[in-house]
């Protein structure tokens, strides 16, 4: 008997169909108040995350590198989609997919520049590479406007030009305001298509080739594999969805400052996809939920909080090594396919070839 099998175009459209069911549901719940709108932003910032930990995941877990620097990323995109936002001379209708866009741009053009270099390290040299580069970006957005205002001052005193002497560029250490735009639609909109864009990718020949990398690096070079490419690809494919995270974090907090993009919140996105299990895109899903909510479920428990928080953390690591979902990714077209081959095994006849085959 034959195992039967959707066409690869219908599985993704059995799973694309089943995420945009759950965006339906999810924006039908909060609008029709049966969610609190006081959760409303802790689910949004679920999705932000959610896109923060897969487009790790395609690094860490699938590639096999080791980055310590998306959270300098996200700063790129949040800054680039706020200035992008606050100027103001386009409609809303195309000034949010148009600085969502910008944002995820301009943080793939930086992971191509830090790409190329530093993804000819491995393990612990990668880790501090990108790690400096995280702070890097972190102190420049800190220092940017006095320096941008020393320059151009410095240019017009030399040259007696009068060139306007920028007054806010990213805000510095104060902040930076931004324009609410990152509602519910619009960021479970960009989560789909992350989730999307990334599983095709890894289902492609250049995803195939990407885990050739993770499992034997100098294996896949010998078989005519341009490690180098792949690897900046990835890093750069990585850097453009942790921009558009940023430009959605921006969106939804309406106030940026460096802080908010240290090196604790790499760790914190890097310990969100090694708690769902590396490689496995549904475990990335499933531990952005679980640690973003967990924080603000135990707010009651005051100064327990963050003790109880590691705990849960501790016991996973322990009893479940590999993550919550190890490398298994969700596939609604699979189950469907497990249910119709079991319902054509029933009808197959003893001793028999399947009926209609």
């Amino acid at each position: 008997m034959k195992q039967f099998k959707f066409p690869m175009p219908a599985r993704y459209g059995i799973n694309m169909t089943l995420l945009a069911a759950l965006l339906a549901g999810g924006y039908f719940l909060l609008e029709s108040g049966i969610l609190p709108r006081a959760h409303s932003n802790n689910i949004i910032l679920v999705g932000i995350f959610i896109i923060l930990a897969v487009s790790l995941n395609l690094v860490t877990g699938y590639l096999g590198q080791l980055p310590l620097g998306h959270a300098g990323f996200m700063a790129v995109g949040a800054y680039v989609g706020a200035i992008f936002w606050r100027s103001g001379f386009l409609p809303d209708a195309v000034s949010v997919p148009g600085g969502i866009l910008l944002a995820g741009l301009v943080a793939a053009v930086f992971g191509i520049i830090i790409g190329i270099p530093a993804l000819r390290l491995r393990g612990d040299y990668l880790a501090i590479i990108t790690l400096g580069f995280g702070e890097m970006i972190r102190v420049l957005v800190t220092n940017i406007d006095g320096t941008a205002r020393w320059f151009v001052t410095s240019i017009n005193e030399l040259f007696g030009m009068q060139i306007p002497v920028p007054t806010v560029i990213t805000g510095g250490a104060p902040g930076l305001s931004s324009p609410r735009h990152s509602s519910f639609l619009v960021v479970y909109i960009c989560v789909i298509f992350a989730c999307g864009a990334i599983h095709m990718l890894m289902k492609s020949r250049h995803g195939r080739a990407i885990l050739s990398i993770r499992e034997n690096e100098i294996a896949a070079e010998s078989c005519g594999i341009n490690t180098t490419y792949y690897k900046v690809m990835a890093f750069a494919v990585s850097a453009f969805f942790a921009g558009v995270a940023g430009a959605l974090f921006a969106g939804n907090t309406g106030f940026l400052v460096p802080d908010s993009f240290d090196f604790m919140t790499s760790i914190n996105i890097l310990m969100i996809v090694v708690l769902g299990g590396m490689g496995s895109m549904a475990g990335s899903v499933v531990a952005a939920a679980i640690l973003t909510s967990l924080p603000v479920l135990m707010q009651g428990l005051a100064q327990w909080r963050m003790v109880i928080y590691a705990l849960l953390l501790i016991i996973v690591m322990i009893f479940k090594p590999t993550g919550l979902l190890g490398t298994y990714d969700f596939s609604l077209s699979r189950i469907l396919e497990k249910i119709v081959r079991r319902f054509r095994a029933g009808k197959t006849p003893k001793g028999g070839a399947d009926i209609g085959e």
